[in-house]
């Protein structure tokens, strides 16, 4: 599991626990017909709003992001120094057979192998580039939509509490706990949208983000492999990709290694 994200996750709950123990009873704090209006219409919304398989990728994408480590742009740089060893001792057209699971490298390394021109080659490998920021565009904006529909549902019940309050003014007693419970569906609406849905959104594009640079560093490669397959080369070329204190020289690749390049694809 990424070890930030878990550390966010824990570490944001446990000061807002700890906030509701130091202050009173927790019990104070829960209310299911708050719980219904934020998180039911929340969820109703978003498929108001978007179709069911992009809710159920965009969930599935969390899962992964959350579960998963991120590809190291050195992975990815190592990788195309490898395909340019491989080019340079038994030609281009073994790179047709190379076995990845990365559908985007084994689709350069079969046009390259097919002899195909350059511009042929980036125009094809931009396009996948392209289609997958989309798909994973929809996937960031279920949970920036989730973001502003939580508060937005808990403005609306702590309004319908306080209509119910309002109705029962003759007996001053109920004023209290029922301002109490109209004010939970706002605290439960800000909690999602800040603690779950924005942050999972902004993890999401900053995967997006990485993800784009390895593909990028993918398709440069392809391109410097058909141009020039020699590795000191492809390597001056891809490590500008990387920040400088971050790069790892090109002695400490293993030539020998397997292509894992596993990006994520929806």
């Amino acid at each position: 599991m990424d070890i930030a994200s878990l550390l966010g996750i824990i570490s944001g709950i446990s000061l807002i626990v700890s906030a509701i123990f130091i202050g009173g009873d927790i019990h104070n704090f829960i209310n299911i017909p708050s719980m219904m209006i934020v998180g039911g219409g929340t969820v109703a919304t978003t498929f108001l709003t978007f179709q069911f398989k992009d809710v159920y990728a965009a969930f599935k994408a969390a899962y992964f992001v959350f579960s998963k480590d991120k590809e190291e742009p050195n992975d990815a740089v190592a990788t195309m120094i490898r395909l340019s060893y491989i080019s340079r001792r038994q030609g281009l057209f073994e790179l047709g057979k190379i076995e990845t699971k990365s559908g985007f490298l084994k689709k350069a390394c079969g046009l390259i192998a097919d002899g195909s021109p350059e511009n042929v080659i980036r125009a094809a490998l931009l396009t996948e580039i392209e289609s997958l920021k989309m798909r994973h565009y929809i996937v960031q904006d279920v949970f920036r939509k989730m973001g502003l529909y939580s508060p937005a549902f808990g403005m609306l019940g702590t309004l319908i509490g306080l209509v119910q309050m309002l109705s029962k003014l003759q007996d001053p007693s109920t004023i209290g706990p029922s301002m109490a419970v109209a004010l939970l569906t706002t605290f439960y609406g800000s909690l999602l949208s800040t603690m779950f849905f924005l942050p999972v959104a902004g993890k999401l594009k900053a995967r997006t983000i990485m993800e784009v640079i390895n593909l990028e560093i993918m398709l440069e490669g392809s391109i410097s492999i058909l141009e020039n397959n020699n590795p000191i080369t492809v390597y001056e070329k891809l490590s500008s990709f990387i920040p400088e204190r971050s790069r790892k020289p090109l002695t400490s690749i293993d030539l020998k290694a397997d292509l894992k390049m596993n990006l994520r694809d929806k």
